[in-house]
């Protein structure tokens, strides 16, 4: 796939691992679409992307509400016209022995990175038809690798992987291409985290990217279904 003026939308986007993805995409050619909870965060950190608004495009979308992402669908196809990649990034996690976790988090975390996952292809589904387009979604490791306090973290991203993975199989009949990235630990906001030097050792958001453009851009033919990346070396405590 060439990439310069295709269109990408992703959630989460204002912060962290998704706004890392769409400044190595915009610096690739293509036209981002990023979304957040908030307008006013989605336009600041859509106009920090590029000062050129004909590329970029800041909206306000809640994942767990199918509604919103119909409309930032909608808002995406009447700005760009066309819809070519959909990247699946927002998340939460929440983390505490099974018999301390608050219902109200382990639903969030349902609600937002399983039910999220879902309704954003489900928005989007036709216009990938259309441009016979890709679909990812941002899992984890702990989508395969459970630990301790991460019940109901793991049980969402174990979730995403098995979901995309049979997606993957639904859509290839229609030329969709569908992959899901499973990183480790990642220099992000993520559960409260402020980047900083402590990060540095920790995978970055434009490896991310670039990981993400890899996908994007290799032969037709093949397809990476499920990636696994992680630190190459861990924290020297």
């Amino acid at each position: 796939m060439s990439l310069v003026d295709k269109v990408v939308y992703i959630t989460g986007g204002t912060k962290g691992i998704g706004y890392g993805i769409a400044e190595v995409l915009l610096h690739s050619g293509m036209r981002v679409a990023i979304s957040g909870r908030n307008l006013e965060d989605a336009q600041k950190a859509a106009a920090s992307l590029t000062e050129d608004d004909s590329r970029v495009l800041g909206i306000a979308s809640d994942v767990t509400k199918l509604d919103d992402e119909n409309k930032a669908v909608k808002a995406i196809l009447d700005k760009f016209g066309q819809l070519d990649v959909v990247l699946a990034n927002a998340g939460v996690g929440h983390f505490a022995p099974i018999d301390e976790l608050e219902v109200d988090k382990w639903n969030q975390m349902i609600d937002t990175n399983l039910n999220g996952v879902f309704h954003t292809l489900k928005a989007s589904v036709d216009a990938l038809k259309e441009s016979k387009g890709y679909y990812i979604t941002l899992a984890s490791l702990a989508g395969t690798n459970f630990f301790p306090t991460a019940a109901g973290y793991n049980a969402t991203k174990f979730g995403v992987v098995g979901f995309t993975q049979a997606v993957m199989l639904d859509l290839r009949p229609y030329d969709i291409k569908v992959s899901t990235i499973m990183p480790g630990s990642v220099a992000s906001h993520f559960n409260n985290n402020e980047p900083g030097d402590k990060d540095a050792w920790k995978i970055q958001p434009e490896d991310i990217g670039k990981l993400v453009v890899d996908l994007l851009t290799m032969h037709p033919r093949t397809l990476p279904s499920k990636i696994e990346v992680r630190p190459s070396r861990p924290d020297k405590k």
